[in-house]
């Protein structure tokens, strides 16, 4: 920044200076500062599931991404989620084939606690049935075995989180986040978690090869989680498996109806997980 030196006449410069001062002030602000980083990266990621109870509700998009034959393959989901009530809804889309076409039709879950309910789930059953889950009986408990991480739970997992580093400011579908990385640990978190979410978390810990969960979150100013990305990995006949399940939070209050099935509307024969 280049300065000017004037010598200002005598008697009535102090309008002057005050111009000047003002001026400098102006080209001062402009110049960009280092941003301050929070002082408790990990306090403020492991609020974030608080944060999104206060919120209420809102959007849910997720993606999971794994290996298979040597080839990456994603699984999408669209719906909503009450972090109050501990339900959602996912519409998860599995991936296209070589043709392009989907070797699956859409499938309907509805995310409760303790309960995961799909419908068009394949493996034999009816298209007009629903299969129910009980999540706190899967090894990963129902991290990922849906296709899609419960929102709820990707929140609930983040108040294990440990070695967490403010990576710094970022923006993201025009809202400014702050970016944090770090590793959570799903049995800490377990101990923490919403009672809801408790056991299926439980059930995870013991199913994972590792309780130590590599995640990127994205906070809002209100604390409110935006987006987590996390990497999970598990054993598979002798094998270690990797998958990166994300999860974007958007449209917060967005009201939220879950509907569960009755009775007769559930398949009562045995169904492959």
């Amino acid at each position: 920044m280049v300065v000017r030196r004037y010598r200002l006449p005598r008697g009535g410069g102090g309008g002057a200076l005050a111009v000047t001062a003002s001026l400098v002030a102006a080209a001062v602000t402009g110049c960009a500062a280092p941003e301050e980083p929070p002082p408790d990266p990990a306090g403020s990621v492991r609020g974030a599931a608080d944060a999104l109870v206060r919120a209420g509700s809102s959007k849910a998009s997720t993606a999971m991404e794994m290996a298979s034959g040597g080839t990456r393959v994603t699984i999408r989901g669209e719906g909503g989620y009450d972090f109050r009530r501990r339900t959602g809804h996912l519409r998860v889309v599995l991936p296209t084939d070589a043709s392009g076409a989907s070797p699956h039709r859409p499938i309907t879950e509805l995310l409760t606690p303790g309960a995961l309910y799909m419908k068009n789930r394949g493996a034999g059953v009816p298209a007009d049935k629903w299969v129910r889950v009980d999540t706190t009986t899967l090894d990963d408990g129902n991290l990922v075995t849906g296709g899609a991480t419960d929102p709820g739970a990707a929140a609930e997992l983040l108040r294990g989180a440990r070695e967490v580093a403010y990576v710094g400011e970022t923006e993201l579908a025009g809202v400014k986040v702050r970016h944090y990385r770090g590793v959570a640990d799903i049995a800490a978190a377990a101990r923490v978690a919403a009672p809801q979410l408790r056991g299926a978390l439980t059930a995870a810990a013991k199913g994972f090869s590792t309780d130590a969960v590599p995640f990127d979150a994205y906070l809002d100013g209100d604390g409110r989680l935006r987006k987590v990305r996390h990497q999970f990995s598990f054993s598979n006949q002798g094998r270690t498996v990797a998958v990166s399940s994300t999860t974007l939070l958007y449209g917060f209050g967005t009201r939220v109806l879950v509907t569960l099935p009755h009775g007769r509307d559930i398949y009562a024969g045995k169904v492959e997980v």
